[in-house]
């Protein structure tokens, strides 16, 4: 029988319930989704030869299972996940939370309880995910998200980044025609992967698969990353951990930086600290050759810049960045002229406001493509900031929200106030500014209000006459409205007024 969605998430944020106290929220997931990966692979995979992942004797669940109630759970669980960890190399991926530490999960009896509560939460049976898989769905992928989902929520502005809404990482694939990818041999990246969801929410639009590759500088939202992908069935994903702007992992032989045929990012916003162990006189990558240096205290033209020199000569991307990267002045602005010029910026869509977990201001996507780059004579602007329903304390893309954005700009639909191709010499008359509502104007039109028909009880004037001829009763009650135009006279009417 197949496991109930509504019944696994529920247990699932029981497991949450348990760890209140110790630690916020951000910090649940470090022990939550290791012991969901435990879980998992040791339903799916113990006892089965050449299996996915190797569950060896004493790394498997039922291991812990059996610590349950023991003084020494916390560290007996940490010596089981290091084994499992050894035997997949996965060391520092799945043993990144320390169940022994008394600080977060309490001392002696109260650990004891914590954990062995814990533990009997992923032990029900109804959490059995042996045959977990109904008609294709992938319910232990989907809990995943749930998880991330809640976590971000949970977690405050300041620990979202590690999660991109579902809804947008659709958006970003269709729109740089992943759909179009015909082998696995072909790439897509994300120099700032977080915890995998937009790459691997990507990779998915292509049905012959892609081959993943993905950069993040966190190591423990790298280690989410890798047991994302490893639950999502992309175990040969790589996924390194670094800092992608001063020490880029991904190279070719001749030391110049891996392409790529799709690339997706949704980096920190105007990081301040992105040029640190950078030697922006030289770059030896050659990111800002051409183009200029971003400033030294916002990044966000450097995550972009990035990109363009990560990608193949037709390749195409798509990065996530605060409109201010439309129209601020000084080195951005001649970056942003460059590309322009060189026809590297395909589209531009603006999302609505507080879509993201790390940030309520709005974002806009920005496209990229290479492909017939040099012949390129407009930008496919769209205004999509107002298709969006409330979901809780943050707005979400609706599937009509979705449909209407991929369909316009793959069809390059011009709509009027939320659609249309700007020239490349309307834009040059802009002083290359892309602001969007240079181009679009989306304000809907006040409705002309008649105040004297407001006055006079809304009657319009051709049917005042008619009614004061058939109907003679009225004419004293319209000599008392006609005398409110002059509130001085008359101190009742001047309230009205």
């Amino acid at each position: 029988m197949a496991i109930k969605k509504s019944e696994l998430y529920s247990s699932l944020w029981k497991s949450c319930d348990e760890l209140r106290g110790g630690m916020d929220a951000s910090q649940y997931k470090d022990y939550v989704l290791v012991l969901l990966f435990v879980k998992y692979v040791s339903d799916k995979y113990a006892g089965v030869a050449d299996a996915l992942i190797e569950v060896p004797e004493g790394g498997g669940f039922q291991d812990i299972v059996a610590l349950k109630g023991q003084k020494d759970i916390g560290d007996g669980i940490n010596k089981i996940i290091a084994n499992l960890a050894e035997a997949n190399d996965l060391k520092g991926v799945i043993d990144v939370a320390d169940f022994n530490d008394a600080d977060k999960l309490g001392k002696g009896k109260e650990m004891q309880d914590r954990l062995s509560n814990l533990v009997a939460i992923f032990e029900t049976p109804a959490l059995n995910f042996s045959k977990n898989r109904a008609d294709g769905d992938d319910i232990l992928g989907d809990a995943y998200e749930y998880l991330m989902r809640n976590f971000a929520t949970q977690s405050g502005k300041s620990k979202g980044q590690f999660y991109t809404p579902a809804e947008v990482s659709r958006v970003i694939s269709q729109v740089i025609g992943v759909n179009s990818a015909q082998s696995q041999s072909q790439t897509i990246y994300d120099p700032t992967c977080g915890s995998g969801s937009l790459l691997l929410k990507s990779a998915d639009e292509a049905e012959r698969g892609l081959t993943i590759y993905g950069q993040e500088m966190d190591n423990a939202t790298r280690a989410l990353a890798r047991m994302n992908m490893i639950l999502h069935g992309h175990p040969t994903a790589e996924i390194w951990q670094d800092n992608t702007l001063s020490t880029p992992y991904f190279k070719d032989a001749d030391g110049s930086l891996k392409t790529f045929d799709f690339a997706v990012a949704n980096p920190p916003f105007s990081s301040k600290a992105w040029s640190n162990g950078l030697n922006l006189a030289k770059d030896e990558f050659k990111r800002f050759d051409n183009y200029g240096i971003p400033p030294a205290k916002n990044g966000d033209y450097a995550f972009l810049l990035h990109m363009v020199r990560s990608l193949k000569s037709q390749g195409k991307g798509a990065i996530i960045l605060p409109h201010g990267v439309l129209f601020r002045g000084n080195a951005e602005a001649e970056i942003r002229k460059n590309l322009i010029s060189k026809g590297i910026i395909k589209g531009i869509i603006g999302l609505p406001p507080n879509l993201f977990y790390g940030t309520g201001i709005p974002a806009c996507i920005i496209v990229l493509d290479k492909e017939d780059a040099e012949n390129r004579q407009g930008i496919f602007m769209i205004d999509a900031s107002k298709g969006f329903v409330k979901d809780g304390n943050k707005n979400r893309l609706r599937e009509q929200d979705i449909h209407k954005i991929v369909d316009v700009f793959n069809k390059q639909l011009e709509v009027a106030k939320y659609s249309r191709m700007v020239s490349v010499q309307e834009i040059a008359g802009h002083e290359y500014n892309l602001n969007i509502p240079r181009y679009i104007d989306s304000q809907e039109e006040e409705d002309i209000q008649d105040i004297e028909a407001h006055l006079l009880g809304g009657i319009p004037a051709i049917l005042k006459l008619n009614r004061r001829r058939s109907l003679p009763w009225k004419r004293k009650r319209m000599k008392l409205f006609a005398s409110r135009r002059n509130c001085k006279k008359n101190m009742a009417v001047r309230r009205v007024c």
